[in-house]
């Protein structure tokens, strides 16, 4: 992958960088429930896994925007990767502990799907808070705790800010009844839910740039059957 330095001189969030990395070192989470029907459905028809398919919705939106690919190069200077992959918890359903591993992205989804499935068939029974060696500085970290539905959480994470990468984590999706209007008044439509949970560098991302990240994950979601054609 490549590394693109920031010309700071000509960034509109030089000033907000500095503020946000020095003056008031801030990191914040949002918490939205975001609606997988579609991609559940999807997943369902087609005999795919949902965490693959869902961890391919996010990198798919991550990488279209470099403020959450920014990172630091080995001589302290801020820049962006030109692309991230995805870093992600597989659990070891025997004693419970869970191993990290990565995938290589592919804008193709059916390349990455057939990568990742690859990586937790591969590494399912290695052990360790790191069971796929080599893991290279542009990983994303994605975690999902199927277990639970939650409404919000939050990362208490102790020294220096210099991960301006985002980390995601969702919960269990559940089925939710909300009422639409009609014609006639209203009418019942149940959808799948789940809570998504997203911790941001503020020194790299305001509310701006995160509520148009999270647009474009639901958005992947419901247009799953589409990228899952390969269009």
């Amino acid at each position: 992958m490549a590394f693109y330095l920031i010309d700071m001189d000509k960034w509109p969030r030089k000033d907000h960088f500095h503020y946000y990395s020095h003056v008031i070192p801030t990191n914040y989470q949002v918490n939205v429930d975001m609606d997988v029907t579609q991609l559940r459905k999807a997943c369902l028809e087609k005999k795919l896994r949902f965490y693959p398919a869902m961890i391919y919705a996010i990198m798919r939106a991550v990488n279209a925007h470099p403020q959450f690919r920014m990172a630091k190069d080995k001589e302290g200077r801020i820049g962006y990767y030109d692309i991230c992959y995805p870093s992600y918890t597989i659990f070891h359903k025997d004693d419970h502990t869970f191993s990290d591993i990565w995938t290589v992205y592919s804008q193709d989804f059916r390349e990455f799907y057939a990568a990742a499935v690859d990586d937790m068939e591969q590494y399912k029974d290695v052990k360790g808070a790191r069971a796929k060696p080599g893991k290279p500085a542009c990983t994303v970290p994605v975690s999902a705790v199927p277990w639970l539905n939650f409404t919000s959480m939050a990362h208490d994470t102790a020294g220096p800010r210099d991960m301006y990468l985002p980390i995601f984590t969702y919960g269990q999706y559940h089925t939710v009844v909300d009422p639409v209007k009609t014609a006639d008044g209203y009418s019942f439509q149940e959808s799948l839910k789940m809570t998504f949970s997203m911790m941001i560098n503020h020194a790299a991302a305001d509310g701006w740039h995160t509520s148009l990240l999270l647009h474009e994950i639901q958005d992947n979601c419901n247009t799953c059957r589409t990228w899952m054609a390969g269009e």
